[in-house]
């Protein structure tokens, strides 16, 4: 049976697109204090986040947001 894709993986570049263009430095900031969206360190030290991940992540924010 063909494995199924389970979710998008998106590179940093795409994730700094996705949020609207921050920053690099920011998204690294974010990383430090740990408020990023999770993310996946490759074996080649890429860093990766799940499609699925980073939308949670947003939900998550907005719902803070409205409280």
């Amino acid at each position: 049976m063909a494995r199924e894709r389970t979710t998008e993986l998106l590179t940093v570049r795409q994730v700094l697109d996705e949020l609207g263009g921050i920053s690099r430095r920011t998204f690294y900031r974010w990383r430090e204090l740990r408020i990023a969206p999770r993310c996946i360190r490759l074996p080649n030290g890429e860093l990766r986040v799940r499609r699925d991940v980073l939308a949670a992540w947003l939900e998550d924010l907005a719902e803070g947001a409205a409280s």
